[in-house]
């Protein structure tokens, strides 16, 4: 007698987009959670992006609620017709006391802490914010609530450089601590799977789209 295989779940695809730029991301400032507009720059490249994603079929569009983020999701929802629905779990990670400095400012103001912080330290909290471990969790929650309610289809998820650090890192099987060896620029288009909790990494920083993109990460 032959046992029926248990039949795997249809692949997700999810399209995740950082931002773009802003004039903070252009002078090395962290902002973490701190609400800043995009440049006009920023809104250039949130229009090729939009351009760059009509046709893609998305089968919703999701957008962290910070204001940058949620201007950067309105040219795509825009084009492919659907509602941008606004999520705080894709939230930049909160930095603390770093928010608002420059990444030379905040070495030299907290040198201890920021040794911690760059070094990736994933316990590391700096003062009034989040550690790399809540993010991590934070940002898995958020994105398997999002695939369980969209199996099958294909999801476009607007948000943050560090939110896409963490994104990679599960689909490459990467762990929290080690450098950063892959770029993550304003406005490129990456592409992961998922299929029965399984993450794969699909493509990652498409930027042909774009005249120019910054990584100041």
């Amino acid at each position: 007698m032959s046992l029926t295989p248990y039949p795997l779940a249809r692949p997700t695809r999810l399209c995740v987009v950082r931002h773009g730029e802003t004039d903070w991301n252009a002078g090395k400032r962290v902002q973490g959670q701190i609400d800043i507009p995009l440049s006009a720059l920023g809104h250039a490249q949130a229009r090729a992006t939009g351009n760059a994603l009509m046709g893609e079929g998305f089968a919703a569009i999701y957008s962290s609620d910070l204001v940058r983020a949620r201007q950067t999701a309105e040219a795509t929802a825009h084009l492919a017709h659907l509602p941008l629905q606004l999520s705080p779990g894709l939230r930049e990670r909160h930095y603390g006391v770093f928010q608002g400095l420059t990444y030379d400012e905040a070495a030299a103001r907290y040198p201890a802490d920021y040794a911690r912080h760059h070094a990736r330290d994933p316990r590391f909290v700096p003062s009034g914010g989040e550690s790399l471990l809540d993010l991590a969790a934070r940002i898995s929650n958020t994105c398997e609530d999002i695939v369980r309610r969209h199996t099958g289809g294909a999801v476009a998820l607007f948000t943050h450089g560090g939110v896409l650090d963490i994104l990679h890192r599960q689909a490459a099987g990467k762990p929290l601590t080690t450098p950063r060896d892959f770029a993550i620029p304003n406005c490129a288009i990456n592409w992961i799977e998922v299929v029965n909790g399984c993450w794969t990494l699909l493509s990652w920083a498409e930027r042909d789209h774009l005249a120019g993109a910054l990584d100041e990460l």
